[in-house]
């Protein structure tokens, strides 16, 4: 899609929020001649060493609370304010927001800016968004992108501002997006060239308000698709949102399975993962793209990552062997489904990116027999379904965290049967005792699977400091089991 870039300069421009994407966006107005204004209510010392150094930039910045008006400076709408460009996080219903509304100013995202700063011959999107797996699939999708010889990154929520990638000296053929939920609430304007929604279940409702405003901000993915709109044929809401998007004429649906797919879908036969949508004849023909054992590590929910990429790069025009060398070569990220060590017969596997129940649920999916350790911050979610789809699985469960009772109240109703140890404890050192105790619960065979369901702020600074800790106690009791043995 040609790009249709936007001015920006003399523009008197807010931007909400000093962090990765607020510094990224300023800089990159400011840099196209805005006169930018940056508003944050923190004032933190982190916060102002980054203030200063935009200062020096010559990007004005309002920190914490005025001392004369007593409001804080992520309230108040600068004077002469033309356009806001909020950081992902900023809630719709922030006084900032309020503000501008009132003042007839409107409020975008930085990936709507992204957009608006494209080229001429800008690179398509192909975007991915879903409750969970869109980093996974967005790195899958790179790689299998650059195994066709195409230029390409992946950016967007994935830590990469894509602000910096659209204005960067850097061509690319093509761009693999991962967008959230709140990018996609402030990004009106973006079409990508095909897009997916993985999933679809509850989160960040507090932001969004309700189950329906988070699903119609996830469907925003879809307007303006070019080629497909991918979708997961397990979650019936994601082909829904497919039918409500405003597509080009032409576009079509696609969906993928974990089963034999019908046509026009990607699914699995045979250990094989096969195409029926990119395919001639697609009635009677189907092709191979790679092999379950291409995919590290081949859970199911990430079989379905897989598919979703190679769905998506399909759209894009990419040739089978490339999907496979892709998928081969891609290395998951730490703290996703990884497997840590076996000690004693017992694999120990660390999911600490697993924060929520839909995430747990897929974890504890792909392995038979497991030892299970939960609990940390429940963000207001309950448990009863986890618990009931996943009891058969269960040979026992440790329970950590501030929120771990309402992960116990849930196993007492629904597997009595299952041992459950109660650590009654919410400080880091916790994590080693939960590995000791699941180690005493597990048996040859089992897996200990480390895959919360839950935040791991009340413990920890964030999942990778908890997957560190755990995969720290796992090596502290595999080299106790080899001092044993000598």
């Amino acid at each position: 899609m040609a790009g249709h870039q936007v001015s920006f300069t003399g523009r008197n421009i807010t931007v909400a929020g000093l962090g990765v994407s607020g510094v990224s966006a300023a800089r990159a107005l400011a840099g196209l001649g805005a006169r930018v204004t940056v508003v944050d209510g923190g004032a933190g010392e982190a916060l102002r060493e980054r203030a200063a150094t935009l200062e020096a930039e010559g990007i004005a910045v309002r920190l914490g609370t005025d001392p004369i008006s007593g409001r804080s400076a992520g309230h108040t709408l600068p004077e002469g304010t033309d356009l806001v460009v909020t950081s992902p996080g900023w809630k719709p219903d922030s006084p900032l927001f309020a503000a501008a509304a009132e003042a007839g100013v409107e409020v975008i995202g930085d990936v709507e800016v992204a957009w608006r700063l494209r080229g001429e011959n800008a690179a398509p999107w192909l975007a991915v968004t879903g409750t969970n797996g869109k980093t996974t699939t967005v790195q899958m999708l790179a790689s299998i992108l650059r195994a066709a010889g195409l230029r390409t990154a992946a950016v967007g929520n994935i830590g990469t501002p894509i602000i910096d990638v659209v204005t960067g000296d850097e061509p690319y053929d093509v761009l693999a997006v991962e967008l959230s939920s709140y990018q996609l609430h402030w990004a009106p304007s973006v079409r990508p060239h095909s897009a997916v929604v993985l999933n679809l279940a509850p989160d960040h409702l507090d932001w969004h308000g309700s189950m329906a405003a988070y699903a119609a901000d996830k469907g925003r993915v879809y307007e303006g698709n070019q080629v497909a709109c991918v979708y997961n044929t397990a979650d019936p809401r994601t082909e829904h949102l497919v039918r409500e998007a405003d597509v080009e004429e032409g576009c079509r649906a696609i969906g993928f399975t974990l089963g034999a797919p019908a046509v026009s879908e990607l699914g699995v036969v045979e250990g094989l993962l096969v195409d029926r949508a990119f395919v001639p004849d697609r009635q009677k023909n189907a092709q191979e793209l790679a092999e379950v054992a291409d995919i590290t590590p081949a859970a199911p929910h990430n079989i379905a990552n897989a598919l979703a990429a190679a769905a998506l790069a399909r759209a894009f025009g990419v040739g089978p062997a490339a999907v496979r060398e892709g998928l081969r070569a891609f290395t998951p990220d730490a703290h996703r489904i990884a497997h840590v060590a076996d000690v004693d017969g017992v694999a120990y596997v660390d999911d600490s990116k697993a924060t929520n129940t839909h995430a747990a649920e897929a974890s504890l999916a792909a392995y038979e027999s497991i030892v299970w350790i939960a609990g940390g911050l429940a963000k207001g979610a309950t448990f009863d379904e986890l618990v009931t789809r996943s009891a058969k699985r269960l040979r026992g469960v440790v329970l950590m965290g501030a929120d771990r009772a309402l992960i116990g109240e849930a196993l007492a109703r629904h597997a009595p049967d299952v041992p459950v140890v109660d650590l009654d404890r919410t400080d880091t050192g916790a994590m080693a005792a939960a590995v000791r105790e699941a180690a005493r619960l597990a048996g040859p065979g089992d897996t200990v699977l480390m895959a919360p369901a839950c935040a791991s702020m009340d413990m920890f600074v964030n999942y990778n400091q908890r997957g560190e800790a755990f995969a720290e106690a796992v090596r502290a009791l595999a080299e106790q089991d080899r001092a044993a043995d000598e």
